[in-house]
């Protein structure tokens, strides 16, 4: 049972299992109210099954996890095919969603800068604006956790770019939560609190500043490191917060400037 109301879910020693293949390892890790947590490893580290399993869509093969009582989860999947052979508008397919129906549209894809016509089928958008209509899709749970695997597909690099920052103004309007995986480590690493890196068991985990420079984290992506200007790299835009995080992400409120101490 959580016992910390500023905690949302908490995954303990989660194992998953195929074939005798282990995919997660004794996997660890709690999820605060309003932070974003990026999830980053190699293909097959185990990433979108961790998701699927603190979903509940996939049983683990041992462990737990633990969640808030009546947590709203919003969920935008890596992929999503519609069958061609299914005609369907952009209204209706945002009308299977489980949500308020008296609730207008509009502002939520405003929210994830989509602008369309509603009528159209589905299957008429790019691949880019799939994924936002899938966010949008998912925002008007209102969830508490949004869990994004790999969000950003189908946009190019500006669209990435401009996708990643309003990932902060999201979390503020909705004052949600958002755990996502991406492979965007140019990017994402500037738009996130903290960051879990997962290689069937999780390597490290921490502020990015941190992790970026640890031998773990140098090991997996050293490839994508390039000329080793890491904070250059890793320095796309830089967000403010209300508090700051300890080396293993747990939150600490920040004092104002005008508060006094005794």
């Amino acid at each position: 049972m959580i016992n910390d109301n500023k905690v949302l879910l908490q995954a303990k020693a989660i194992s998953y299992c195929v074939n005798g293949k282990d995919i997660l390892q004794s996997v660890s890790m709690t999820i605060h109210e309003e932070e974003i947590i990026t999830l980053v490893g190699p293909n097959g580290a185990g990433k979108t099954t961790l998701l699927k399993v603190i979903l509940g869509l996939m049983p683990p093969s041992s462990g737990i996890i633990e969640k808030k009582p009546s947590l709203v989860c919003g969920y935008v999947p890596q992929r999503l095919k519609i069958p061609t052979t299914i005609p369907i508008s952009i209204a209706s397919f945002i009308k299977l969603a489980n949500f308020d129906k008296k609730q207008s549209i509009e502002p939520f894809l405003a929210d994830v800068g989509l602008d369309i016509d509603l009528s159209q089928s589905v299957h008429t958008v790019s691949g880019g604006e799939f994924q936002r209509l899938l966010m949008a899709r998912a925002l008007l749970r209102k969830p508490e956790l949004l869990v994004l695997d790999e969000p950003a597909q189908g946009l190019d690099f500006s669209g990435e770019a401009h996708f990643y920052q309003q990932l902060e103004t999201i979390k503020k309007k909705y004052g949600c939560s958002i755990l996502l995986v991406s492979h965007d480590l140019h990017l994402v690493m500037a738009a996130t609190d903290r960051v879990v890196c997962l290689n069937s068991h999780i390597c490290c985990e921490g502020q990015p500043d941190l992790v970026k420079n640890d031998p773990e984290f140098s090991k997996l992506f050293g490839d994508k490191l390039g000329d080793g200007k890491i904070s250059e790299r890793f320095a796309v835009y830089h967000h403010e917060h209300d508090h700051s995080h300890s080396p293993d992400g747990e939150i600490c409120m920040k004092a104002h400037e005008d508060d006094t101490t005794e």
